[in-house]
């Protein structure tokens, strides 16, 4: 792996927006539409899309991984949540297109105060799910605006739109799966069968590849294989998947249980189904209920049966998980250390440290040990103001010189054959202005809240999401994102439907795997975030406690946290506990695996809070 992983390369600019939003309002005027919905989703509503789906992106210049446009005659409105509100305003023309803070302001009311008495407006049905066109239309009744299937019009606007992707498939050992696939599709067609279901329609890339224990290449920074499938009721699985894909071993794994068709096949295949047919109505296009439909075959709106189960790891995968996250703190302790050198020669005036460096050195730490597949995303890398743009992307051109007393923000992960991390630390470049030291504090009570959490059994990610912002809240502050979301086992490292939120009702279950990281972000200033993974298990017992069965969570990474930033008076003697705890731990797990510098290094950077 000689090349690069990360681009700093910019892949849209502003300037491109106006003639793209120009040409296609254009197309919509003849076609008789008044509007068009360009969702960020591809077809198989994936965070993450591979460049030929990235048609938000194309017309308006936004990049992030989650938002929309609704594109009318006289206004077109970008709809992005508080992680990009900052991202936003540098990446889109604001003079063509208006950023619209959603989910605070829903689609349906802003059609309702934008969209002319009796506009018609179009969307892609292979571009948005039943549950997301329901809740609009439920929303404009009775207010003249009324949505309409169409083709897509970006598809026939985009000239040089890339190929379909066409990534290497690998077999996914079964000693890291922990379950054969046979003995996963039986499992999952039997409930099926109690359900009186006869198929399950499978459409999430990251649920067909832990279904057959197949990985693939086709989106970035994600091991997944783009196809669609259908699970039938007697364990039998249909794979619409180019066969020429496929080598002799992969075909051998997948055996006489799963055979294969064109993906051009897929919505034929569909209409020839026995009912009911299971469909996921919060991740399935509404093409596919379409297709049903038309054919008369009965739809049983349920939830993606690999979901849950995939998101429960087994012990294989806990296990991986686990060893994967040894050899990625050693990295994260090599780079920290690295870090503060080059940090130490910025605050003397004898060196210097850009955004871009310091990406670089953190992939070169990772890949160093030969046994990263590749990064879990593009890696976050913001000083000073970047900080505070949550999902911050260097390029060329934003790329800036850290400077002394600002904080300097790392978010980062590896793809490891074992299993995926996701870490964030924030780390001070000098004095850190007191500001910024009390808010740290903060979110690192947040966090630590989170870490020594106890919950009775059937308790949400809402239940629990309040406690990390707490201490925030005290101080009339908060962040505009989850406090956690669940991560894959080589796969996604967003994944669902565990998550730290407020919006999330999903209880938490043992094997779960999720981030802990709450966050303070200060526009123009500075942006601090602090996360570590961690898996929902079994309390453990203790004296004197009720006999109720409770959760709770087990820690994955191990890195150390900067001290500097922590106001220690501020801790409770719990808190302090609990950080020299894991410090301790976190010296005594990654010390033997790292270079006598860092190991030096790292001895000092996780002695005890008060000898600080």
């Amino acid at each position: 792996m000689s090349v690069a992983l990360q681009s700093f390369a910019a892949t849209t600019r502003p300037e491109q927006g106006p003639p793209r939003l120009a040409a296609l309002r254009a197309a919509l005027q003849t076609a008789g539409l008044d509007g068009f919905l360009v969702p960020r989703a591809d077809r198989h509503q994936g965070e993450y899309v591979a460049a030929c789906d990235e048609r938000l992106a194309w017309l308006t210049g936004f990049t992030g991984s989650a938002g929309f446009a609704i594109v009318l005659p006289a206004i077109a409105g970008i709809f992005v949540d508080g992680r990009y509100r900052v991202q936003v305003k540098a990446q889109v023309d604001t003079g063509h297109f208006t950023p619209v803070a959603w989910p605070a302001t829903k689609p349906a009311d802003w059609l309702k105060e934008q969209a002319p008495n009796g506009a018609v407006v179009g969307f892609d049905p292979w571009l948005h799910t039943r549950d997301e066109i329901e809740r609009i239309e439920k929303s404009l009744e009775g207010s003249g605006v009324s949505l309409q299937r169409s083709r897509n019009f970006i598809d026939a606007l985009w000239e040089d739109r890339p190929a379909r992707p066409r990534g290497v498939i690998r077999v996914h050992p079964e000693a890291l799966a922990g379950e054969a696939s046979a003995a996963k599709r039986l499992r999952l067609s039997e409930t099926l069968t109690r359900a009186g279901q006869r198929a399950a329609v499978l459409t999430l890339p990251d649920s067909i590849c832990w279904l057959l224990n197949i990985r693939g290449s086709d989106i970035p920074r994600n091991p997944v294989v783009q196809a669609f499938a259908i699970l039938h009721d007697d364990g039998r699985v249909t794979l619409f998947l180019d066969e020429a894909r496929l080598d002799g071993g992969l075909r051998a794994h997948l055996g006489a249980g799963v055979s294969l068709r064109p993906p051009e096949a897929f919505e034929a295949a569909l209409r020839t189904l026995p009912g009911p047919v299971r469909v996921d109505a919060g991740t399935a296009p509404l093409a596919v209920a379409d297709a049903l439909g038309e054919a008369g075959i009965a739809v049983a709106w349920a939830p993606d049966p690999c979901i849950l189960p995939k998101a429960r790891k087994n012990a294989a995968e806990i296990a991986g998980s686990r060893a994967a996250h040894l050899r990625d703190g050693a990295a994260m302790v090599e780079f920290l250390c690295w870090l503060d050198a080059r940090a130490a020669e910025v605050c003397a005036g004898t060196g210097t440290l850009t955004e871009t460096e310091t990406v670089a050195r953190l992939e070169a730490v990772r890949r160093a040990g030969n046994s990263l597949h590749d990064i879990s995303f593009e890696t976050i890398a913001g000083s000073g103001p970047h900080g505070a743009v949550v999902h911050y992307r260097v390029t060329e051109e934003t790329d800036r010189a850290v400077q002394p007393g600002e904080l300097l923000l790392v978010d980062s992960g590896g793809q490891y054959l074992d299993g995926t991390t996701d870490i964030t630390r924030t780390i001070a470049i000098g004095a850190p202005p007191p500001e910024a030291r009390a808010a740290f504090t903060r979110v690192l009570q947040g966090m630590i809240a989170i870490s020594r959490l106890r919950w009775p059994t059937g308790l949400a990610g809402r239940d629990l999401d309040a406690l990390a912002r707490y201490p925030l809240w005290l101080a009339g502050q908060d962040y505009d994102h989850g406090t956690g979301h669940g991560v894959g086992a080589f796969l996604s490292v967003h994944e669902g439907p565990q998550r730290l939120a407020r919006s999330s009702e999903v209880p938490l279950e043992p094997g779960m795997i999720l981030s802990n990281e709450p966050g303070y972000y200060r526009e123009g200033a500075f942006g601090i975030r602090l996360e570590n993974l961690v898996v929902v298990i079994e309390a453990p017992s203790l004296p004197g406690a009720d006999d109720r069965p409770m959760l709770a969570f087990e820690t994955l990474t191990w890195a150390p946290i900067d001290r500097r930033l922590i106001d220690v008076a501020a801790l409770t003697t719990a808190e302090r506990d609990w950080l020299d705890s894991y410090h301790a731990e976190v010296h005594r797990r990654i010390g033997p695996r790292v270079s006598a510098g860092a190991a030096a290094w790292l001895e000092a950077a996780t002695a005890p809070l008060l000898a600080a």
